[in-house]
């Protein structure tokens, strides 16, 4: 599943390319999603202006005159972007669901080959919408800091690796940056979320935002699915010092990397390194 770092990659691709710009038609080829496509789309953004592009958590949101249209690119889901005469367009295929047109011929094609991303159109502010009212803080924000997070680390006796995974606490950090960034700051993912001191939240902290905004410079990692915008994939794997190394040597020590399952996602950690 596509995390933040590449949902924010996806951002910045195509935010240039729409912002501004006047929807000639949208052309809605499978409505079948994660919730169905409102029938009417078409009709509600012929002749409307993208006024912005923002994200929140792993929602992309595309702001109108009139609301907002609300993204999620589910397990599979990209978004593409053609300009007009691009010889990449050619006929979309089975798995292109959606097209917005814009009135200079640039092109935002949704491609989901397991249909289990979303595309809402939503009549009011994204902070209200029921999908992002009750989010957690961004963690590349300065809200995220030491003080923050070992507020609510301290009541939990859950896993910590658990708590970074919460949307209501941070959101966006997904199973990968978040094996990656325990490593890191040499904390074991299954100690209780309540043993981790106030100066290990400031490194923490720090660790989180390092690899997410160097995910986000490398454009993601090469998940199964995901492409950004330009139809590339990420590279940021390459830079995994634990996540899916089971039983090669660790980076620091040379013992071997250690899985184990908490909250049913495999974590990846070495035990000499983490404490």
């Amino acid at each position: 599943m596509p995390e933040l770092p590449e949902v924010e990659t996806t951002l910045r691709g195509v935010a240039p390319h729409i912002t501004g710009k006047t929807v000639k038609q949208a052309v809605l080829r499978q409505t079948k999603l994660r919730w169905p496509l409102r029938a009417d789309l078409p009709e509600i953004l012929a002749g409307q202006t993208v006024e912005n592009c923002a994200r929140r958590a792993k929602y992309l949101i595309v702001q109108f005159q009139t609301g907002i249209l609300l993204i999620h690119l589910g397990m599979s889901g990209s978004l593409r972007i053609f300009t007009a005469g691009d010889a990449r367009i050619g006929a979309p295929d089975k798995h292109d669901h959606i097209d917005i047109v814009f009135s200079d011929g640039t092109i935002l094609r949704y491609h989901d080959p397991r249909k289990f991303g979303a595309m809402l159109w939503y009549e009011g502010i994204a902070e209200t919408h029921p999908l992002l009212e009750k989010l957690g803080v961004e963690p590349l924000s300065a809200e995220f800091d030491a003080a923050y997070l070992y507020g609510r680390l301290k009541t939990q006796k859950r896993a910590v690796k658990t708590a970074l995974m919460d949307n209501a606490v941070v959101v966006g950090v997904g199973n990968i940056y978040a094996n990656e960034s325990l490593f890191k700051a040499g904390i074991l993912p299954q100690r209780p979320a309540d043993k981790v001191s106030r100066k290990e939240c400031a490194l923490l902290v720090e660790t989180i935002k390092t690899v997410l905004a160097r995910a986000i410079e490398t454009g993601g990692s090469t998940l199964r699915d995901f492409v950004n915008s330009d139809g590339k994939s990420g590279y940021f794997q390459q830079e995994y010092t634990v996540y899916g190394r089971h039983n090669e040597p660790c980076v620091k020590c040379g013992s071997l990397i250690q899985k184990a399952v908490i909250g049913q996602r495999g974590t990846f950690y070495c035990a000499h390194c983490q404490k």
